[in-house]
């Protein structure tokens, strides 16, 4: 493979538009990223934020309406005869003859591939040895997808796209295709990865970024993301003014009192959490139905989805 510490994926004012005139839809409005050789990027977003627009420029299978996009050095529309024998896609949906066997199927698509690895060893990759022998039709979604995902990474590819691997498959099935995809990573692959599954995100990606209304709104690691959200403490108490909640405010972003019920919002949890329990105990003050919860990635992308909401009102 291609060594080069050139990005893998590069987009610089990347646009999609649907129709023309009055009835012009912009779904892609103005995306900037990099995607570096053998990192895992998953690109986020509310249903209709422009993902799927965004990755089918990406792979070739659409041109964009304006800005720059290279991807492994080529125009992926223009010159796609030139990359996609280094691509592996999987697509939202699979297009199979229902009538072919999963093996026919497997070897069909050998047939198209210029290194294609064994067909025994793909689908025993994806678990689907012992049905090599039933039609497509009599599939489960969730095999369906396995056998999609099978056929991405036939061909030995330096770059693959997966629109929503695990849709449809069993904890035990996910957990083996993170697995299958982490083999992937260590072989120096790289991978452009959507999902709905934001754990999957959490779990699998080196970097991550939340598109919503056609724009990406944050980018970076999980903890980089995570970072620019509050924890949270919440608690019942009908003393809570024993305690002197408004002299946190250096420790806490943000303090709701409803009735007995308080809520505090920080991005320093241990500290504001240990200093309200040594306030508590100094003071006797019992803290009912205490809990405290990090920030996590879904708080982030709720934030986006609800400042656009409110934005737009």
């Amino acid at each position: 493979m291609d060594t080069s510490t050139e990005p893998v994926i590069q987009a610089t004012g990347l646009r999609r538009r649907y129709g023309r005139g009055r009835n012009t839809f912009e779904a892609v409005r103005g995306v900037d990223l990099d995607v570096a050789r053998g990192e895992l990027f998953a690109l986020l977003g509310t249903n209709g934020a422009g993902k799927t627009s965004t990755l089918e420029v990406l792979e070739g299978l659409a041109p964009a309406s304006d800005g720059q996009v290279r991807v492994l050095g080529h125009d992926p529309y223009r010159q796609r005869q030139q990359i996609i024998s280094r691509m592996g896609i999987m697509l939202q949906q699979a297009g199979f003859p229902e009538s072919l066997t999963v093996a026919e199927t497997a070897t069909m698509w050998h047939g198209t591939l210029s290194t294609p690895r064994p067909i025994a060893s793909v689908l025993a990759d994806v678990q689907l040895s012992e049905r090599a022998g039933v039609p497509v039709k009599s599939l489960s979604g969730g095999e369906k997808r396995r056998l999609d995902l099978g056929l991405a990474l036939m061909g030995r590819p330096e770059l693959v796209f997966l629109d929503e691997p695990t849709t449809g498959l069993d904890p035990q099935s996910r957990h083996v295709t993170w697995n299958l995809v982490r083999s992937l990573l260590d072989e120096g692959c790289t991978v452009v990865l959507t999902t709905h599954y934001l754990a999957e995100a959490e779990e699998l990606a080196d970097r991550i970024a939340i598109m919503h209304q056609g724009v990406i709104h944050t980018e970076g690691t999980v903890a980089q993301i995570v970072a620019t959200q509050n924890a949270r403490i919440e608690f019942d108490s009908p003393d809570a003014r024993l305690l002197d909640l408004a002299s946190l405010p250096a420790l806490a972003e943000r303090i709701e009192v409803s009735g007995e019920r308080v809520e505090l919002q920080s991005k320093h949890l241990q500290t504001t959490l240990a200093e309200l329990m040594a306030r508590a105990a100094q003071n006797q003050v019992e803290l009912g139905r205490l809990q405290a919860r990090s920030a996590s990635l879904e708080q982030a992308f709720m934030a986006i989805s609800e400042q656009s909401h409110s934005l737009a009102a």
